[in-house]
């Protein structure tokens, strides 16, 4: 926390003094308890220990305006509930008008203040200060992350109360602000659950769930905060695309502040009465909802049960939840495949990690009757479509021996290689994507279980040519790297689907953002899990780093991997138990935990898991 304030227009000295007690952290600067000795002002707060909650302290009496301004600042980041130390700031009208739940602001550095010429004297009755700084992401009142740049500039206003003599700030910009150092330790990243709209399950016919990535504050009941906002609904960007369980006006019971596990690791969730008459299916769903939704926060939790109108409604364990929907990062990849050093595709177990032995995939693919230069294999495993190595045909055969290849399913009319087809991506309903890369008629295409006339995608908004397709296991987004201008950037898009004519469905790709803001150059990118991916790229002027984002464009706490140069691909699985590959110019790589990359003896140009 003070890191970040040190370096905006800190003009008030640390007035530090700490009070601990059951693990709550007073402070006013920042302060720690020293073990022995006189109390003094540190310069960061202890917020690494989630067990330590922080509060600010209120301001002192004849406190100067910039002191209230830096003190109300300071008591942004602390871990008020309802920020009632920061409204002590405040006069009584400021104080009853202040939200600040509508959003978060986050900059670089912590927020400076600077005094405005004509804002008055200390001596006079009122004082104006401009809160500065360069913003790098705004939390709106749902929750969602988005990144951001530019200057933030807004007024802060102080008047002097009349009857006590004390500075308060009357004016001042809705929502909080701070640094990204203190925005990292006061909030964290987690999902929670939807089912897709239109997308089930091609195994298994069950619907699939769909991760919303949201941030809460991280030692403010964030499960009761996550329950809330599950229960209110997606954000507004996946809205359209996936539905909820819970009907319209559940709310948590009245009188229900706070939801803790029992020590059975069960949760009960009491809701009001707008849930009390749901059927025994609508129930188990939104028992699955909550149930993926908590575990992002403990993974302990084991059961959900619901009960209304005095009575429990359902309960779901852990064990059942894979009846009632299915999860991507819950389905793992038997293989890891690649593509060897004669253009044929191979695979080898993936739970044996870099101990594994290669093997030719069966069928046309992978005996050598058609060379390829890019494959994707079906979730399932039992269907692989293969790009041939001059980028021109599209092929789509069996995983099984003996199986014919027949007829290309899709060829391009590019002239070179590189205005041909992207490598191909399968979702979880078995349908096939790729795009046409070829100057004259950019395309990105569907082909309905890999056959059949394909359907051209409408990518409304889309600035630039696509040079890589991935669609998450969920079927409900889709994440492109696209050139533009030479530089490739890594967007994620919301799926749509509607019904068309002649049967084909009418699919389009909607609001597409960037998960990427900070680099230059995406070389490579694949899923890592329900709302994360792995990026090979580099910034401006940088080098090439490998790095988890997630898909909302925030990365997290440990987003940086060991480094490697020349990466040609990138293989994670939503499963994120699956190890970790990638390829190089040194061959086929393998990223066990806890340790740096290890080059495998096997051969290998591009290496991928299904999907």
């Amino acid at each position: 926390m003070g890191a970040d304030r040190e370096r905006g227009d800190r003009r008030t000295p640390a007035r530090a003094v700490a009070y601990a007690a059951c693990g709550v952290v007073l402070l006013a600067g920042c302060a720690s308890m020293p073990d022995s000795g006189d109390l003094r002002g540190v310069d960061s707060t202890p917020g690494q220990d989630t067990q330590v909650r922080v509060f600010a302290m209120p301001p002192r009496d004849d406190a100067p305006p910039s002191e209230i301004v830096q003190g109300f600042l300071e008591a942004l980041t602390s871990d008020d509930p309802s920020y009632s130390t920061a409204r002590q700031y405040l006069t009584v009208n400021a104080a009853r008008t202040w939200e600040p739940e509508k959003s978060t602001t986050v900059l670089a550095d912590g927020p400076g203040s600077e005094a405005v010429p004509a804002g008055g004297r200390e001596e006079g009755e009122d004082y104006a200060f401009t809160l500065t700084g360069t913003k790098v992401a705004t939390v709106d009142d749902q929750q969602s992350y988005t990144p951001a740049s530019g200057d933030y500039s807004q007024p802060v206003h102080l008047t002097r109360d009349k009857k006590t003599e004390q500075w308060r700030i009357d004016v001042l910009p809705q929502g909080v602000v701070m640094g990204k150092s203190d925005f990292q330790r006061n909030y964290m990243s987690v999902n929670k659950y939807y089912f897709a709209s239109n997308t089930t399950s091609a195994v298994s016919g069950q619907p699939m769930t769909v991760a919303d990535p949201v941030y809460v504050r991280e030692r403010v009941d964030p499960m009761t905060q996550m329950v809330r906002s599950l229960i209110n609904g997606p954000t507004s960007w996946l809205r359209p695309v996936v539905r909820s369980s819970f009907p319209t006006g559940t709310a948590l019971q009245k009188g229900v502040t706070a939801l803790t596990p029992d020590d059975q690791n069960k949760l009960t969730v009491p809701l009001n009465d707008k849930a009390a008459r749901i059927g025994q299916d609508k129930c188990d769903e939104m028992a699955a909802q909550l149930l993926f939704t908590v575990q992002g926060l403990t993974p302990t939790v084991q059961e959900i049960a619901l009960r209304a109108d005095g009575r429990q409604l359902c309960s779901l364990a852990e064990e059942e939840s894979s009846a009632v929907a299915a999860r991507g990062s819950e389905t793992h990849p038997d293989n890891l495949y690649f593509i060897d050093g004669h253009h044929q595709l191979v695979r080898m177990a993936s739970s044996a990690g870099g101990d594994a032995k290669a093997e030719p995939v069966p069928g046309a693919l992978g005996d050598g009757t058609k060379p390829v230069r890019s494959v994707a294999v079906a979730l399932d495993e039992h269907q692989a479509a293969g790009v041939t190595v001059d980028g021109k045909n599209l092929y789509v055969t069996s995983t099984v021996a003996g199986s014919p290849l027949g007829d290309p399913v899709l060829q391009s009319a590019g002239k070179t290689e590189d205005d041909r087809l992207t490598t191909p991506t399968w979702d979880a309903q078995g349908d096939l994507w790729v795009a046409d890369r070829n100057p004259a008629d950019p395309r990105l295409l569907l082909l309905q279980k890999g056959r059949g006339e394909p359907v051209k995608v409408l990518t409304p908004r889309l600035d630039g040519r696509i040079n890589a397709v991935r669609v998450a296991a969920d079927g409900a987004r889709i994440a492109l790297v696209v050139d533009k201008d030479g530089k490739q950037s890594l967007l994620i898009g919301r799926i749509e689907r509607a019904a068309g004519s002649d049967d084909k469905p009418s699919v389009s790709v909607q609001e597409l953002r960037s998960a990427t803001p900070e680099l230059e150059q995406v070389r490579a990118m694949s899923w890592a899990g329900d709302s994360r991916l792995v990026v090979v790229g580099q910034e401006s002027g940088g080098v090439e780093q490998v790095q988890y984002v997630q898909c909302d464009g925030s990365i997290p706490e440990a987003g940086t991997l060991p480094g490697l140069t020349e990466v040609t691909s990138i293989a994670a699985s939503e499963d994120s138990e699956a190890p970790l590959f990638a390829t190089s110019k040194d061959g086929l790589l393998w990223l066990p935990g806890g340790s740096g990359w290890r080059t495998l003896k096997e051969t290998a140009s591009v290496a991928f898991y299904p999907g």
